[in-house]
């Protein structure tokens, strides 16, 4: 399979996407090239090559529209994960998570329906290859500390300031 990707300019610097032939995005953070997201992709879903592009259509503009502030955006672009069941149920909770509500890892434990999970809630944001699209970005510790994120904790404290402010 063939994927493509491209590599937009935000307030947070390069963010870069990998996205299958339909589009559905496989792998996005805060990096200046695929390079980094493609290890991330599941062996199943991963691509043999990945084909750049100056940008990819809904994808590019819901990238833009959301730093720009419409945190909306990015919620009607298609994502592929693969995983066990609790994680894939976990990263489509994640999803529903409103812009500007942050949860703790507890909450999202019960949201994914698996309340003592609290670990496993952690690790599905841990384990998030679609940066963004599956907003993990929205689960903080209790007390409002912003625990872990792949693409560092000043990105992520922007993110929660930016979708607070937004709304």
């Amino acid at each position: 399979m063939t994927a493509h990707t491209c590599t937009v300019d935000t307030p947070l610097g390069p963010f870069s996407v990998v996205v299958d032939a339909d589009g559905a995005v496989l792998a996005s953070g805060w990096t200046p090239g695929a390079d980094t997201l493609v290890p991330l992709i599941h062996p199943s879903l991963r691509p043999a090559t990945v084909d750049a592009r100056t940008e990819l259509g809904a994808v590019t503009r819901a990238i833009t529209d959301y730093h720009a502030g419409d945190l909306a955006a990015i919620d009607a672009i298609p994502v592929k994960q693969h995983s066990g069941p609790f994680l894939e149920t976990a990263w489509e909770v994640l999803r529903k998570v409103p812009a500007g509500e942050p949860v703790t890892y507890t909450e999202f434990a019960s949201l994914s329906g698996r309340p003592a999970a609290i670990r496993g809630a952690a690790s599905a944001c841990a384990r998030n290859a679609a940066a963004l699209f599956v907003p993990c970005h929205r689960v903080v510790r209790i007390g409002g500390a912003l625990g872990g994120f792949r693409w560092g904790l000043p990105v992520k404290r922007w993110l929660l300031s930016h979708e607070d402010s937004a709304r």
